[in-house]
């Protein structure tokens, strides 16, 4: 009856919190201001750190994110001082130096904020800020010392660079986003996030430390808790901060008395204390994931440990039994959020963690010792740099392990479905038999995956001669030039996805960039195609030069590399390997217009056939009906195979499709795009045509390959020729 009572208490006291925080956001002169979509002057105090936008940092200056508390707004009546949560965005180089506590004077348009968000508006500033205060002595000492981290890393390897500060302090303004997605497909983002887990695993490196120097077991508590408390100090006393100390200090409370119960009642009077001071975490994935891998550790991990101490070293038990009961709490929320098993995560987590401790370690006594002797700092960060760069290949390799993260259904019916699973699987896994049963087929199932999956379907394919890469709504394409070379057309919008495509493919030398027209979908991934050390040769741009930013920006970062800007010309054509490339249009002289600015640049497109001893294909760009017209009466060569223009947009001219004689049709294209792409007339059109049709959407990357002299399309789950 006591339990229940107090449930209830906790649940009335939280409901009530949110309720009044809700409140308190949605009423009031800043909703009303901001459901009018109001310009206003108003005094705001930072209490996030500003976040670029890499999208939208283009030539306008950089996009930025900041959240703040808006403390004063000028009215014709006066100043009306309030004390509201905004989200603020903002522009240009003068927000990136700036830290949370500072006052600023900005001039802006309040907007409605997102649903469900507890924040009273989104401010939209116009023009620089106004610097009213400088940060607090706090904040200025956390400043400093990220800073210092920053400048002691400058001399280790880019990625190494990135994820240093990440791991430390949480400041991934420089991670490389390859080891981003990386981290992310092998189940590490944690370790760049100061979170429950994080702070943990720092803490568990320093308890192992203490064990091997003899120390009890409540002197090796009370070193983890000021391990934590100093690195809570160096990322900053942030509030997701202070959430992510709290929850560490939960397990050296339960390892300090040897008592995992009473670490429960702490994690769960933690969490009540949190929701009532901060409601917003009740829909934050981050918290929830910090809370079930903190109750992971403490409920489960010390019987597995205690269970697999009997076949082998305490320590080596310990470390499987921490990641494997956190990873097995999070699980549940993972599949709510992302409908997928990431099976990976346990042992690159088993790989990594012991670098984690040494990068950690070294990491913060540079940022401590930078501010007095830069030299010492950067000593302190080389072998920091090593052990850094042993997880990113752990994490490089584990993400590219087959079958890392298992398909799920996602939502309330993939978690029902894994408690069935769980329900039927662990009454089995109690029996000796069962066990033996289940791992067999386990090893079988995983040499399978391993061994015979690579051999039955390899990626790339052999004798592969053009690949149409995934890289979501845009266009990148890899054409065969050689052993480890390609020729690229387009990059999609995704540096990441674009130099992923090429290292699946194992290109290393890129001799000729060909980029059809200056459309984000197309160019936006550029970037990734000098990254992995490739060497690129020369880029071809279309004669189009709309939209002037976007042009202007490729020739930018070109001229900084020190790479080659050609302008294609009908007739241009080059030999690479097995594959020879000729420019077909756009035409010399014609301006074949379109029915808008996009329509007109999309005509622009380069449009090339490539030819290869066993067939041919034409790559379209995304010209439209005007551009299709005129290549019509310049005379279109036919081709065996057709990247459709403008992923399969309804703006087709019938005949050219039939002009091009084509016998397969591949479009590049992004699920569940807000375009209508492919359009069900154009699809219509393909198939009366008599053209199969291989869309990256439903099958992935696309592969065209030589089958016995002949032209066939394999996507990485079948082959149809």
């Amino acid at each position: 009856m006591n339990v229940a009572v107090a449930v209830l208490g906790c649940m009335a006291a939280t409901s009530a919190g949110v309720a009044f925080r809700v409140h308190a956001v949605t009423t009031g002169p800043v909703a009303e201001l901001a459901a009018r979509g109001a310009v206003v002057h108003a005094e705001i105090v930072l209490t996030g750190d500003p976040k670029v936008r890499q999208a939208q940092a283009a030539f306008r200056g950089e996009s930025v994110v900041v959240e703040a508390t808006l403390e004063s707004l000028d009215t014709p009546t006066g100043r009306l001082a309030v004390h509201t949560p905004v989200v603020v965005f903002g522009s240009g180089s003068r927000w990136r130096p700036l830290l949370p506590s500072q006052r600023l004077r900005v001039a802006g348009r309040l907007g409605g904020a997102e649903p469900g968000e507890l924040v009273g508006a989104v401010l939209l500033v116009r023009g620089p800020p106004t610097v009213l205060s400088e940060p607090s002595g706090l904040q200025s000492m956390a400043g400093l010392l990220r800073a210092g981290l920053r400048a002691a890393t400058d001399g280790l390897p880019p990625d190494q660079r990135g994820l240093l500060p990440g791991l430390v302090v949480g400041d991934v303004s420089r991670m490389d986003p390859e080891v981003s997605a990386d981290f992310k497909e092998a189940g590490l983002s944690h370790l760049t996030a100061v979170s429950g887990a994080n702070l943990a695993i720092v803490a568990g490196a320093v308890v192992a430390l203490s064990r091997l120097a003899g120390l009890p077991l409540a002197v090796r508590a009370g070193l983890a808790a000021l391990a934590m408390l100093a690195f809570a100090v160096v990322a900053r006393p942030s509030p997701s901060v202070l959430r992510a100390l709290l929850m560490g200090l939960v397990g050296a409370i339960a390892l300090g008395t040897g008592r995992p119960r009473d670490g429960v009642a702490a994690l769960s009077a933690t969490v009540l204390l949190l929701m009532l001071f901060d409601p917003g975490l009740a829909r934050e994935y981050g918290f929830a994931l910090s809370v079930c891998a903190t109750g992971g550790i403490l409920l489960l991990a010390p019987g597995w440990r205690d269970r697999m101490a009997v076949r082998m070293p305490r320590w080596a038990a310990e470390a499987i039994a921490v990641p494997a009961a956190a990873q097995a709490a999070v699980t549940p929320v993972l599949v709510l959020m992302a409908g997928q098993l990431q099976l990976v995560a346990v042992p690159a987590n088993l790989l990594a963690g012991p670098a984690v401790a040494p990068a950690t370690v070294l990491g913060c006594a540079a940022a401590l010792v930078a501010p007095l002797s830069m030299e010492v700092a950067r000593l302190l960060v080389l072998p920091a740099g090593y052990a850094v760069g042993w997880i990113i290949t752990v994490a490089e390799h584990a993400a590219r392990v087959p079958l890392a993260g298992l398909p799920w259904p996602g939502g309330l019916t993939g978690l029902l479905l894994l408690a069935a699973a769980v329900a039927v699987a662990v009454p089995l896994l109690r029996r000796a038999g069962a066990r033996m049963i289940v791992l067999t087929v386990g090893t079988a199932g995983l040499a399978a995956v391993l061994v015979a999956g690579p051999v039955i379907a390899p990626w790339p394919p052999a004798r592969w001669l053009l690949v149409a890469c995934d890289v979501g709504q845009g266009d990148a394409l890899a054409i065969a030039a050689g052993p480890g070379r390609a020729v690229v057309v387009d990059t999609g919008p995704d540096p990441t996805l674009a130099d992923r495509c090429l290292r699946d493919l194992g290109v290393h030398e890129v001799p000729l960039v060909i980029l059809t027209h200056p459309h984000r979908d197309h160019v936006g991934g550029l970037d990734g195609i000098f990254r992995s050390g490739r060497r690129v040769g020369a880029v071809i741009v279309s004669p189009g030069r709309a939209p002037a930013h976007e042009s202007a920006r490729i020739s930018a970062a070109l001229g900084r590399k020190g790479i080659a800007e050609w302008v294609a010309s009908p007739g241009a054509r080059w030999r690479f390997g097995p594959s020879e490339l000729i420019v077909v249009g756009p035409a010399a002289g014609a301006v074949p217009g379109g029915s808008g600015e996009g329509s007109v640049i999309n005509n622009e497109s380069v449009v090339m056939l490539v030819r290869w001893a066993a067939g041919s294909i034409l790559l379209s760009g995304d010209v439209e009906t005007e551009a299709q017209a005129e290549l019509l009466r310049a005379g279109l060569p036919p081709a065996d195979l057709l990247k459709v223009p403008h992923h399969g947009s309804a703006r087709q001219d019938a005949r050219f499709l039939a002009a091009t004689g084509a016998r397969a049709a591949l479009i590049s294209v992004g699920a569940d795009n807000g375009y209508g792409h492919p359009a069900p007339p154009t699809l219509g059109m393909l198939h009366r045509l008599g053209m199969r049709v291989y869309r990256t959407d439903q099958s992935g990357a696309l592969a065209v390959i030589d089958q016995s002299g002949r032209l066939a399309v394999v996507s990485r789950g079948r082959s149809d020729e």
